[in-house]
């Protein structure tokens, strides 16, 4: 009895002193297709990659640019040169992070056997567009290590947003020790390092992915979580149940249809705020039925009453009708003048058009509309469809796909119209124009437009920013006017936080960068 007392009191004492783990418990919108860097495309890959890996520049907690893997930059009298020093860091394995790392990954992003859809944001470097297109060796990039830890690039022209650039996966530096050994699998949970605040720990397919906290990391001192949980959840009302039942801590986002009951009974964990996002409905321009129909394609924009689906999304969005979100720096978005028409004038004119087209509710025009796996992208598709149906006759199939599946039939243009969402990676107008380059990995609606291309090329090497600003407003205004997509709103980002999280900042880019949580119950 004495003894049992005693190993009681012992374990006791040993529980007692015993630091409990701090983890971070938070909602992903879906399973990653790809956490290698330069082959990840969306959000749900991004927040994660975010957590593993630094570019030469980093962001504060409110996405503001601040270095990182490299300590400092000095700049050319000319705008064309950069240099940047790197700070001394290592890989998660304990390796050394060089300069060559960012040689590797960069011709790696712009190599077409890579097959990157994000080479384009390297399109600022030297030979970059040229070698994407295989008209260049890969080893002609403009960017070169000087020693290990000195880095050199050259750019085609003054590039005003380049540090807001390198923060993206993109330009992420890998490990080439780790990416050579294992091929394809160097991204298993396993294999994968990275040179971020945290490490892959687990990764349990559509289910969660567990990072722990790298002491390789080069301001591990000041990260207070020792493991973060994404939990895939594409399912919004389970979600919130989840949330209420206190397995996680935040959401990635939040059912719109329980806005109004969340604000009056979880108002205070309720987060919603302005985001450098629009959501739209993009045509696959490559093939019948969209690739020579403009006036259908035209019809459809116009019929469709962006006023109803922002009260279905109910959260403070607003109207889009053009493609860049308003706010951003230095730029006035185009407005076409339908914007100004009420929906019953837009509603008459789609009507004549679509009947131009050879269309009517007698003969109506039949369209898949494809989606990715989200409750409140279901909602939105259900209203599109019946909006059409009710003004135009026109007969809808939906159909949802799971995140990387959906990816991939916008990819390989097996689309009619699709969902998509744009949200800008850096504060300047042209991160939402280059997406639509021709041949761009992210041209998903397939234009092909050499007048655009041109006027994006003029805007790259304008150094005047009143006239920079000028070319981007009329490629977007000729974007617009080819009703290539039909931009439907601009987002508001939502998110459910307990009050014991701490350290999260707003930001109109929707970063949450982990590292900067504190969990204080």
């Amino acid at each position: 009895m004495q003894k049992h007392l005693l190993a009681t009191l012992l374990l006791a004492a040993l529980c007692g002193g015993a630091q409990a783990e701090t983890i971070f418990r938070r909602s992903n919108d879906a399973e990653p297709a790809s956490m290698d860097p330069q082959l990840a495309q969306g959000m749900p890959e991004m927040h994660i990659l975010r957590d593993m890996f630094v570019g030469l520049v980093d962001e504060d907690a409110g996405a503001r640019p601040i270095p990182g893997a490299a300590a400092s930059w000095d700049v050319s009298s000319d705008g064309k040169t950069w240099t940047f020093y790197l700070r001394d860091a290592n890989w998660s394995d304990g390796k050394p992070v060089t300069a060559d790392d960012f040689v590797y990954a960069w011709r790696r992003a712009v190599d077409p056997e890579t097959g990157s859809k994000y080479a384009f944001f390297l399109y600022p470097v030297k030979n970059a567009k040229e070698i994407a297109e295989g008209t260049a060796a890969v080893d002609s990039l403009g960017i070169t290590a000087v020693d290990a830890r000195t880095l050199r690039v050259e750019l085609n022209n003054p590039t005003p947003y380049f540090t807001g650039l390198l923060s993206n996966a993109a330009t992420y530096p890998v490990p080439r020790h780790v990416v050579e050994k294992y091929g394809k699998d160097w991204t298993r949970a396993e294999h994968i390092v990275g040179n971020g605040a945290f490490k892959m720990r687990e990764w349990k397919p559509s289910a969660s992915i567990t990072l722990e906290k790298s002491p390789n990391y080069y301001g591990a001192a000041q990260v207070a979580l020792d493991k973060v949980i994404y939990y895939v959840s594409e399912d919004k009302n389970a979600e919130l149940q989840r949330y209420r039942a206190g397995e996680l801590d935040w959401t990635a986002d939040v059912p719109n249809d329980q806005i109004k009951w969340l604000s009056e009974n979880l108002g205070d964990e309720l987060s919603v705020h302005n985001y450098l996002g629009t959501y739209y409905f993009g045509f696959n321009l490559t093939k019948e039925p969209f690739k020579d129909a403009p006036k259908l394609r035209e019809a459809l924009n116009l019929a469709l009453d962006r006023d109803r689906i922002v009260k279905l999304a109910g959260s403070g969005e607003t109207p889009a009708y053009g493609f860049i979100t308003p706010g951003v720096s230095g730029y006035t978005p185009y407005t076409p003048d339908y914007a100004a028409w009420d929906y019953a004038k837009r509603l008459e004119r789609a009507k004549k058009l679509y009947s131009e087209a050879g269309y009517s509710k007698d003969k109506p025009f039949k369209v898949e509309l494809l989606y990715n796996s989200n409750d409140n992208n279901k909602k939105v598709a259900i209203a599109v469809a019946a909006l059409w149906k009710e003004g135009l006759g026109v007969e809808t199939t939906l159909t949802n796909k799971e995140w990387k599946a959906y990816l991939n039939d916008r990819r390989e243009y097996k689309t009619q119209i699709f969902r998509g969402s744009w949200m800008g990676d850096y504060d300047d107008a042209n991160t939402y124009l280059d997406l639509f380059i021709s041949g761009g990995g992210s041209n998903t609606i397939g234009l092909n437009d050499p007048e655009y291309d041109k006027i994006l090329a003029a805007a790259a090497a304008e150094t005047d920013t009143g006239k920079r600003a000028a070319l981007l407003q009329s490629a977007e205004k000729r974007l617009i006017d080819q009703n290539g997509l039909i931009p439907v709103y601009y987002f508001v980002s939502k998110h459910l936080v307990k009050p014991y999280v701490k350290g999260y900042e707003a930001n109109v880019m929707n970063h949450w960068p982990s590292k900067y949580i504190r969990i204080e119950k």
